[in-house]
């Protein structure tokens, strides 16, 4: 079975779905997400600000989906310019430990030259497995 999954405070997708789950012991497969607020404007102040809403956005795609932080199994993140995103490293391990705690997946950091919207400056796109018999 698959189950796409848009919870309305993401703002309605185009051409995606903000999660896709599979199978009974699901498999979320999370979209990549931006800044982006409901009414789809880039939001937060420099790459810190926007790690945190891009980060927040994945973390409610799950939470819709019936998942937890701690479930998230692998994560990419996007990176419009490493050496900024570098620079503020300890407040981006930061906001993670904030809002998803101190376990990590295993994670990718890939320098892009841009993102689908010009004023985005980080993307984060993951994958979650969620036991619904017990999910973080």
């Amino acid at each position: 079975m698959i189950e796409r999954i848009n919870p309305p405070e993401l703002g309605r997708p185009s051409g995606f779905s903000h999660a896709v789950a599979t199978g009974a012991d699901r498999l979320i497969f999370l979209a990549g997400q931006t800044a982006l607020d409901a009414d789809g404007r880039i939001t937060g102040d420099g790459v810190v600000g926007q790690f945190e809403r891009a980060l927040g956005n994945l973390l409610t795609a799950l939470a819709a989906a019936g998942g937890a932080p701690g479930d998230l199994v692998s994560m990419t993140v996007y990176i419009v310019d490493m050496d900024d995103y570098r620079a503020h490293a300890r407040e981006i391990g930061a906001v993670w430990r904030r809002l998803a705690g101190t376990d990590y997946p295993a994670m990718a950091g890939i320098g892009v030259h841009r993102l689908w919207d010009a004023e985005a400056l980080v993307e984060v796109q993951g994958v979650a497995a969620v036991n619904p018999r017990s999910s973080s």
